[in-house]
């Protein structure tokens, strides 16, 4: 295998995705291509229905192309079966989203650790306790979601995607339940897994406070890759999105960022 091929851990290759049929046919991806580099933080943006989550989907695995190819290192996704798909998800992505997705009945600790157990790995000890470090947890892994606030439950929810040192990470506004100290948590133990573990992180996100956090800001607009911004800064990711929302100023305009839709 060529030693430059690790260079990109996640592409998208002229990938459509459409919903329903006939008048009520949605085109929510449109021929987007993309390349994901490895060790890189990237955040997705883009107005209400841009298509934004369901590239992320589509990347994850967690929702089928219409046509073109998605790829997670060299792995075209499109041909896996059902169970080749679900072994990939387990053992090579990490997932955190907006809604927690934890077990009641598990506590923290046995919730960040599920999927490894599934899995039937053990957790590298010396990364989990730093993971637990960095997001304040280690007070609070014998207690189960419901004695959790929101921002301790999304704080299991990203130790859970970053125990097993997945070779990517996808966030779907990951932050988005959070108040600010807690989201400044979150986003700074996957700025860590970036530079410090050489990690890949892709995140959905409507907040360029956010997005500044990233090393590269993709933008959609309509279901095609629109913009790119490199070293973003919360002010410059403002700019762009504020330019991109204008056309649709009459659906709602700059409201239509603070609830982002599926496609």
């Amino acid at each position: 295998m060529s030693t430059h091929a690790p260079a990109v851990a996640a592409r998208a290759v002229e990938l459509s995705k459409t919903y329903g049929t006939g008048d009520t046919q949605v085109h929510a991806l449109s021929a987007v291509s993309a390349e994901f580099a490895r060790g890189e933080f990237t955040a997705i943006m883009g107005p209400s229905g841009s298509g934004k989550s369901t590239l992320m989907h589509c990347l994850a695995g967690l929702d089928s192309a219409s046509s073109g190819s998605v790829l997670i290192g060299d792995t075209e996704l499109t041909t896996l079966s059902d169970k080749q798909m679900t072994q990939l998800r387990r053992d090579r992505i990490g997932f955190v989203f907006q809604a927690f997705n934890l077990v009641p009945t598990l506590t923290a600790l046995e919730n960040i650790t599920l999927p490894l157990d599934i899995a039937g790995r053990a957790p590298d000890a010396v990364w989990l306790n730093n993971v637990l470090d960095k997001l304040g947890l280690q007070d609070r892994l014998g207690h189960r979601p419901g004695e959790l606030s929101g921002g301790q439950q999304q704080r299991v929810a990203c130790a859970r995607a970053l125990a097993g040192q997945p070779e990517i990470i996808f966030g779907d506004e990951p932050t988005g339940n959070l108040d600010s100290k807690s989201s400044g948590e979150v986003l700074s133990i996957l700025r860590a897994a970036v530079d410090e573990f050489h990690q890949t992180v892709v995140i959905v996100t409507h907040d360029p406070r956010a997005a500044a956090y990233a090393d590269r800001v993709v933008f959609l607009a309509d279901g095609k890759i629109v913009d790119e911004l490199r070293d973003p800064t919360a002010d410059s990711v403002l700019d762009t999105m504020k330019r991109l929302d204008e056309p649709a100023s009459v659906s709602g305009g700059a409201h239509a960022l603070a609830t982002d839709a599926v496609v």
